[in-house]
């Protein structure tokens, strides 16, 4: 028989790894991404790219991600500017938006 603080426990531990499952972004594929396109869900990689570069003229593409996070689509896009710094920019897919610009570690 179980007893209640061992059920207590259990319960605790489902919790957190629901919440804890809910709060990781999901990495997209080129055929997913292209099905969005298609649909008008994202912008064209291509007009995200040139909003990335206006913040690092100059900068070298390193690489680039399309993520799901909570629902809303971002690309996640690694840059390496003509002073040699590695920045990470999130762009929400569907607008453009500049989420994030940061040093990456």
């Amino acid at each position: 028989m179980v007893s209640v603080n061992q059920y207590v426990r259990c319960c605790v531990a489902l919790l957190l790894c629901t919440f804890s499952c809910l709060a990781i972004s999901r990495d997209l594929g080129q055929d997913e991404a292209l099905r969005l396109r298609e649909k008008g869900a994202i912008l064209p990689l291509e007009q995200l790219l040139q909003k990335a570069f206006q913040h690092h003229p100059g900068a070298k593409l390193l690489e680039i991600e399309l993520e799901e996070d909570d629902d809303i689509y971002v690309y996640e896009v690694e840059l390496l500017t003509q002073g040699g710094v590695v920045r990470e920019l999130k762009l929400n897919a569907a607008d453009g938006r500049l989420l994030k610009d940061e040093v990456d570690d």
